[in-house]
């Protein structure tokens, strides 16, 4: 199946509601979908410097820098960039992007001792879903390595299932409810600590 043909199939199945074509063409200010076009100017080498031009998901406001480890990076047909914090932010870019094409995806090598993680294109990276290991902005980890000997190490220790890039990113469509349900959970908790906090400040 094509990445294009995909990426429609997971957007409906992820009951996302997007407005018509012809209606996202013809916005010339926010609207559904329309804001959520990445707002930066088109970028043809999107790597150089991407986390000083992409210091927070657009999605979340997470920091990318802290979550290099599982950040992404996508440049679509027209040079518009898009880097978020993990492949959960990366499904709704594609998703809210369903008529822009995407020219190259980046993900992270996990298993580099550098830091940042540097960045592959997914289609040469093995993904490792399920493993009990931390991933943001979803409950079901979703890793990807550069070498298929580290993926296969990393399943040694921590389980999960080696996989390629475009079912990592179906799993994301298909954990969406249930990691969003999630997010919002943790965040209220977070603003009820907050809170609580300051009336005892």
């Amino acid at each position: 199946m094509k990445r294009r043909d995909l990426l429609k199939l997971s957007l409906a199945g992820g009951g996302i509601a997007l407005a018509g074509t012809s209606q996202a063409q013809s916005c010339s200010s926010d609207g559904t979908p329309a804001q959520f076009v990445p707002k930066k100017a088109p970028d043809a080498e999107p790597l150089a410097g991407e986390l000083d031009k992409h210091p927070k998901c657009p999605y979340c406001g997470m920091d990318r820098k802290e979550h290099h480890r599982t950040r992404m990076l996508v440049q679509y047909s027209d040079n518009l960039v898009d880097g978020t914090c993990s492949i959960h932010c990366l499904s709704l870019s594609l998703g809210l992007n369903i008529d822009r094409e995407p020219k190259t995806i980046w993900g992270p090598d996990y298993a580099a001792t550098a830091e940042p993680r540097p960045l592959l294109p997914v289609d040469a990276l093995t993904y490792l879903i399920g493993a009990d290991m931390k991933h943001a902005m979803t409950k079901r980890s979703k890793h990807s390595f550069a070498s298929v000997d580290a993926a296969k190490e990393a399943q040694t220790k921590h389980g999960g299932t080696l996989a390629k890039f475009d079912d990592a990113l179906r799993e994301s469509y298909i954990d969406m409810a249930g990691d969003v349900a999630m997010i919002r959970k943790m965040r209220e908790e977070r603003r009820k600590r907050a809170v609580e906090h300051k009336s005892h400040s």
